[in-house]
């Protein structure tokens, strides 16, 4: 097995150029490693390479090119974000509000396995999650504000409290163990069917994460592909083999999907600042076209006609 030595910025910069990067700037290309790390920056190399086989750099491509790609998607993620975060929040208030006017303000009533799916299959995930909700209620007891003061002052914790402390992830599995009526409840919030509803769920959670812990987002796939919609006939998205090319597991599909649970002057102020990274990687990137980071993320080149579709 090869050991990965610790090497100098200036080794690191030879490394690029024995793989044919240009190095326009030493100095700021070494500022740049040092503030960045070689290993983040090396992994939006694979849009610039020649082919899959010829990992090279394609002719003519710099490391402000490199840089630039690097900036695209750590600004990408900084727009998805912010607008993930308003969706997990509405989503957790939505479902804190039909399960405490259903069941109940106080856990014991709230997380009575009765209160959800009465499926045999599902009684293992239902007590799973259950169970997962008091330890949550346990561990943020004297560490969350809020938690510990309804503790405290009342004794309980009502779940428009408890929302606040429990992962994206977590509202996901509860979302999936409720019962149909409630699913049905809440999808209904967003005009949606409940299984549209419940995929959403997980690649809103998927692409949370990612964007919480910095990973590259820009050409990412999540394992669950969004159901065919309207979104995809009316911008023609092209098709191959039966199957839509675009807006199904990648970063297209999370924008489908945030057309219709954000607002819609907060869906097109999103679009806006995506628009203007793209316009910005068009302009500091020259050895390849923008078509082929369309391509990356799965967006059609009429992506903006989105705001057209009710």
């Amino acid at each position: 097995m090869n050991k990965k030595e610790f090497k100098t910025l200036e080794e690191q910069l030879d490394i690029f150029r024995s793989k044919g990067l240009k190095i326009e700037d030493d100095k700021s290309a070494k500022d740049i490693l040092l503030m960045e790390n070689y290993f983040f920056l090396n992994g939006y190399r694979h849009i610039f390479m020649k082919s899959n086989k010829d990992k090279r750099f394609v002719e003519n491509a710099t490391f402000n090119e490199l840089h630039a790609m690097f900036l695209f998607d750590r600004n990408l993620r900084n727009i998805l974000f912010k607008n993930l975060l308003v969706i997990e929040n509405n989503v957790k208030s939505i479902i804190s509000y039909q399960l405490s006017k259903k069941y109940g303000y106080r856990e014991k009533d709230y997380l009575k396995s009765s209160n959800f799916t009465s499926d045999n299959k599902e009684q293992r995930r239902v007590n799973d999650v259950i169970n997962k909700m008091k330890r949550q209620i346990r561990v943020n007891g004297n560490k969350h504000t809020a938690t510990y003061h309804y503790i405290n002052n009342y004794g309980y914790v009502p779940l428009w409290i408890l929302v606040k402390v429990l992962s994206f992830g977590l509202i996901n599995e509860l979302y999936g163990i409720l019962k149909p009526e409630d699913q049905l409840a809440i999808a209904e919030y967003y005009n949606l069917d409940v299984e549209s509803l419940e995929i959403y769920l997980a690649l809103l959670s998927n692409y949370r994460n990612l964007c919480a812990h910095e990973d590259i987002v820009f050409d990412h796939r999540s394992q669950r592909e969004i159901p065919n919609n309207r979104f995809h006939v009316m911008l023609k998205i092209e098709e191959k083999n039966g199957e839509y090319i675009y807006g199904k597991n990648d970063i297209f599909a999370l924008i489908i999907i945030l057309k219709q649970m954000l607002k819609e002057d907060k869906f097109e102020e999103m679009l806006q600042e995506i628009e203007k990274e793209f316009n910005k990687f068009d302009n500091k990137v020259n050895s390849i076209p923008i078509e082929k980071l369309y391509d990356l993320m799965g967006f059609p080149k009429n992506y903006k006609d989105i705001l057209k579709i009710n």
